[in-house]
């Protein structure tokens, strides 16, 4: 039996979700995402999209807005903070040994690469620092960025919208071999267009 204290909290986050201050959040969080938060933003995303299906065109969309502003803010630490801030990030994700990899990998096939990245869980923070501190037109960067993010989020909002609540069940049992199958999926792709 629901007491007050449920039926008012049940009240207040209805309000919540039904406002567009939670597209500010979704905004907010997805800049953050993108730039320094090493969680992944389909933790609020899919119980968000359940709540609000009718909504899931505008939360993608606000999601990937706000990952594009936090990716132009890590291509311009790339760009004028690589040797401080820029090392600082790398060494925060603790992913040193990735990155040199991957800038071998994207200074000879920056838009493939950068896609990859984009879609796959490899933090995206690699990207946008190897985009950004070797001088990669911008233009092309956010290209990519749009494709590659594009694709999760409008895809994400897609899957939620026809499955439901399924779809966070399966979320939480397969998420980490989804994000493996992507990369692998993605890299057979790279070598595909690498070796042609």
């Amino acid at each position: 039996m629901r007491t007050p204290d449920d039926q008012r909290a049940n009240k207040w986050l209805a309000r919540i979700l039904d406002s567009n201050r939670i597209l500010w959040m979704i905004f907010l969080l997805s800049l953050l995402e993108s730039i320094i938060l090493p969680v992944p933003l389909e933790l609020v995303l899919i119980p968000l999209l359940i709540h609000e299906r009718d909504r899931w065109f505008t939360i993608a969309t606000v999601a990937l807005a706000g990952c594009l502003v936090g990716a132009t803010i890590g291509y311009t630490i790339g760009v004028f903070f690589f040797d401080t801030a820029g090392q600082w990030l790398i060494q925060w994700f603790g992913v040193s040994a990735e990155f040199s990899e991957f800038q071998q990998d994207f200074s000879e096939h920056g838009f493939a690469t950068l896609l990859l990245v984009g879609i796959t869980p490899i933090p995206f923070q690699v990207g946008m620092l190897a985009a950004g501190s070797s001088n990669y037109p911008y233009l092309l960067f956010l290209l990519a960025a749009v494709i590659a993010r594009g694709i999760r989020y409008y895809g994400l909002a897609l899957l939620v919208n026809w499955l439901g609540e399924r779809i966070l069940n399966w979320w939480e049992q397969h998420q980490q071999r989804l994000g493996w199958g992507v990369l692998v999926a993605g890299i057979a792709i790279y070598l595909v267009v690498v070796l042609n």
